[in-house]
């Protein structure tokens, strides 16, 4: 019994010299993916004041956006190219609406 527990202590021992003085390895763990919501394609409208009642159209092979009210017919159409998005055309709106007044 002696001998075994000699033989336990000196693995313990061993081991223990083995790894003093060696660095951990720091692994960063892998990024968290972002949740990617998708914008709105119904925007209020500035005429009416109607909630979610100007819907945007895109047509990107004619590249043209088109923004119209469900609820007062009115709209508005622009150029856009293959980066714009629905918001791009409403805030295009909306900027027109303010130079014309």
């Amino acid at each position: 019994i002696q001998h075994q527990v000699e033989a336990v202590f000196w693995c313990v021992l061993y081991s223990a010299k083995r790894d003093m003085g060696r660095r951990k390895s720091k692994r960063k763990p892998p990024p968290r993916r972002k949740n990617i919501e998708p914008l709105d394609t119904q925007f209020n409208c500035p005429f009416c004041n109607h909630e979610k009642s100007c819907e945007v159209n895109m047509d990107k092979p004619r590249n043209a956006g088109r923004v119209s009210c469900r609820v007062c017919l009115e709209d508005y159409q622009c150029t856009i190219n293959y980066l714009s998005e629905p918001v791009d055309v409403y805030n295009d709106w909306i900027d027109a609406c303010e130079t014309a007044n």
